[in-house]
């Protein structure tokens, strides 16, 4: 029985990406109904879990952190090229496109997938352990970039508005890559060990399991590419739907990217559970503020080379309850993740700190 299962899994995780970005291909410039538009979440839904499960072939391969990286970076090329393709299309009205996006997946990751990840750590041995020195560098390394590039540009003052000068721009995008690119040394090389989840004998028999092959592994990464593809493309099929649901409600538009940062997301996020419920904190931590580091590191030296070609502003300094919001989360996050333990009241803490957010972002 369980071999039917994990036969039918591995079938289930090769065919749902393939056909989710056929779906994509057949709907991209369509305008589809109700009844396609629920396929389509459908087949979003499946390739996320598919995605996920590709994931952790790759990171048995490769181990720690080089998994996490993979997966965080993965999601973050492709989500980039969605929102610089947006921008290029969209002219003025796609302003703070990538400020919203950037700010959400910041927001999404440092509160709620590290607040649910110490939530179901802790639940499941009283109190979530990980690296006080990977974490507080990471966490540091995410909170620089975000001020650098989020909201520096609301008190500069050479140009009116929320917006940097080219040169100022040129700068904040050399320095987000470079900071991204030292990150990326220390957490793989220098300093690896700050980075892997304490092993204490109580890790689950899937993380003992044989290595899967080189082959599969290259086929599993190949797979999670098409997977996030499909991930991306659907969240964008779905857009004008969640659109016009925002709209309904009398939500801001800025909404919308919060909700599309949350279904693109979905991978890192199931990751991160799955990880805290096997023990293993440190590398959901991993997931989410590398997914952050990605965002702010990747997106922001992108948006300044396609500005050349961007008919109207980029607005990327936060507003006032935004910069609030970010503050405080700074604080809650070094005090969680400073001691190298934590509790369900900092995951809580956390958690509370994210419907903030979402309730902020809806009705600001």
């Amino acid at each position: 029985m369980t071999r039917d299962l994990r036969r039918f899994a591995g079938r289930w995780t090769i065919a749902t990406p393939v056909l989710a970005v056929l779906m994509l291909a057949l709907t991209w410039e369509g305008h589809p109904g109700a009844p396609v538009l629920v396929i389509v979440g459908l087949f979003l839904a499946g390739s996320v879990l598919a995605a996920v499960h590709h994931a952790e072939v790759v990171a048995h391969r490769v181990g720690e952190p080089f998994g996490s990286l993979v997966l965080a970076v993965a999601v973050t090329v492709i989500e980039v090229a969605l929102i610089v393709t947006l921008m290029l299309s969209g002219g003025s009205e796609t302003a703070t496109l990538a400020r919203d996006t950037v700010f959400a997946a910041v927001m999404i990751t440092c509160n709620g997938i590290v607040g649910l990840s110490v939530l179901v750590g802790a639940l499941h041995r009283r109190v979530a352990s990980f690296n006080a020195e990977g974490a507080a560098t990471a966490l540091a390394t995410v909170l620089t970039l975000a001020t650098l590039t989020l909201v520096l540009p609301a008190f500069t003052t050479s140009r009116p508005g929320p917006e940097f000068t080219s040169g100022q721009l040129a700068f904040a995008a050399v320095a987000s890559l470079a900071l991204y690119a030292l990150f990326v040394v220390v957490q793989t090389v220098r300093h690896r060990d700050y980075f892997l989840p304490a092993d204490d004998g109580t890790a689950d028999a899937a993380e003992h399991a044989a290595a899967p092959t080189s082959q599969a592994a290259l086929a599993s990464l190949g797979l999670l590419v098409v997977a996030l593809i499909a991930v991306v493309g659907l969240a964008k099929i779905e857009s004008p739907a969640i659109e016009d649901a925002i709209a309904a409600v009398g939500a801001p538009a800025s909404a919308v990217g919060v909700v599309i940062a949350l279904l693109v997301l979905m991978p890192e996020s199931l990751a991160a559970v799955r990880n805290a419920r096997r023990d293993r904190v440190q590398t959901s931590f991993n997931l989410a503020y590398g997914s952050a580091m990605a965002s702010i590191g990747l997106t922001i030296p992108t948006i300044a080379i396609a500005s050349m070609w961007l008919d109207g502003p980029l607005e990327l300094g936060l507003g006032a309850t935004q910069i609030v919001l970010l503050t405080i989360t700074a604080v809650v996050g070094a005090l969680t993740v400073l001691p190298g333990r934590a509790t369900i009241q900092e995951g809580g803490v956390h958690l509370v700190l994210f419907a903030a957010f979402l309730v902020l972002a809806i009705s600001p």
